[in-house]
């Protein structure tokens, strides 16, 4: 079966040089991140029990969750927490398997999903008790039987069918304000400034707008309580994590920069931006799977992304979740290697039912720099994607290591 390639050349210029700029990342710590970590190291325990157990992933979908903000009393120099979080998992998935002995072996479902959303926040979160601030609750149903039975079928077919039709949308390279919005708040949440800066919590909200040469960034990030004694402690924290900032985005770009701390704040009213636990989801901020970052880690509204949530999906044969990584794989490695493109999208689009390296349509737009053939960039950019969805198969045992992110 050949592949369906449609190649759109580009004419015009570059997002990064585009006249405005907007780009959006939700930080570890805020409550719809909080869902999407959750639910993906869910996937990654279920993928890693039936593989252990069975010799292969069974079928499974949790990529449905929603978070209901707790209540809590945070003050300078100490707080509490009045009510806990609830976290509701909901999803599909093998919960017995029938042995050739005829019998059934359950599957510890349960034990698998609090042990997921335990190890995610104790291995995240510093002030944030799982047991203590957070009530998990799941509804996993059996998956259907007519999905249950497509992964019968892929240990005799060899390569998964597609359990959807969906997209995947991956672009290449990111602008200057994109690296430095996903930057940011990696680095914010780091060992390096948590060490140095305790009081600076997980949930860092960065918002970048680019007006031609200028980049304001935005931050909304929560403090904790017990780790800042006043008022004046908290603003002089805040100075402190600008100028750090700052200093760390002056080496990634020439554009003069802005940033703005916790905007919402009023001294003067004894308000500012705390917290007991590090995240807003402890007071009333609610979250959801598929509502913040894509992939790539970002929220890019300049450019074109799927809706689809990633987090949660089985990584064998659900191209809602397998088809948005490829994308962005594809479209890294033919900046990457092919010489003479400024930008590059890759668009797959998958037919439900049919094997997941064989898409309906591969769109492939791209922005050539002067000069550049066409027969020749086109060639590799084909060979490059075709070597990306060869390896899809084997995909799932790097979402099982944890060495993809999908938020």
């Amino acid at each position: 079966m050949m592949l369906n390639y449609i190649f759109h050349l580009m004419r015009r210029e570059p997002v990064n040089e585009f006249p405005v700029e907007i780009v959006e990342r939700k930080g570890l710590g805020h409550p719809d991140t909080i869902c999407d970590g959750v639910v993906e190291r869910i996937a990654m325990y279920l993928t890693r029990y039936y593989t252990e157990n069975f010799g292969f992933p069974l079928h499974f979908n949790v990529d449905k969750a929603v978070l209901v903000g707790g209540r809590a009393k945070p003050e300078f120099g100490g707080g509490e927490i009045l009510e806990p979080i609830i976290l509701h998992v909901v999803g599909r998935a093998t919960t017995s398997v029938k042995k050739e002995t005829g019998d059934e072996e359950p599957v510890p479902i349960g034990p698998l999903v609090l042990k997921a959303v335990h190890d995610y926040i104790n291995e995240n979160f510093r002030y944030l008790d799982p047991v203590q601030h957070i009530v998990v609750q799941y509804s996993i149903r059996p998956g259907s039987v007519d999905l249950v039975k497509t992964y019968e079928r892929v240990k005799k077919l060899g390569v998964p069918p597609a359990n959807d039709t969906s997209i995947g949308v991956g672009f290449a390279p990111l602008t200057d304000t994109e690296r430095i919005c996903l930057e940011v708040e990696r680095f914010l949440n780091s060992p390096e400034v948590k060490n140095k800066y305790p009081a600076v919590g997980e949930d860092i909200k960065v918002m970048c707008v680019r007006m031609n040469q200028r980049i304001r960034i935005t931050l909304a990030m929560a403090t904790i309580s017990r780790e800042v004694n006043s008022m004046d402690e908290y603003l002089a924290l805040k100075e402190e994590i600008r100028d750090l900032v700052l200093k760390k985005v002056s080496n990634m770009t020439d554009r003069e920069v802005e940033i703005q701390v916790n905007t919402a704040d009023n001294p003067a009213n004894g308000i500012a931006y705390i917290t007991v636990t590090g995240t807003s989801a402890e007071s009333g901020d609610d979250g959801q799977v598929g509502r913040g970052n894509r992939v790539n880690g970002l929220i890019t509204p300049m450019r074109p992304m799927s809706i689809e949530a990633a987090a949660g999906k089985n990584a064998v044969s659900h191209v809602g979740k397998i088809y948005q990584v490829a994308a962005k794989i594809a479209a890294e490695r033919i900046y990457e290697k092919v010489g003479g493109i400024k930008e590059v999208y890759v668009m797959l689009v998958s037919t439900i039912g049919q094997p997941i390296t064989k898409p309906q349509i591969i769109n492939i737009q791209y922005i050539p720099e002067e000069g550049i053939s066409r027969s020749d960039v086109e060639q590799e950019m084909r060979s490059i994607v075709n070597e990306v969805l060869e390896e899809l198969p084997m995909l799932w045992r790097k979402f099982m290591k944890g060495e993809i992110r999908v938020y």
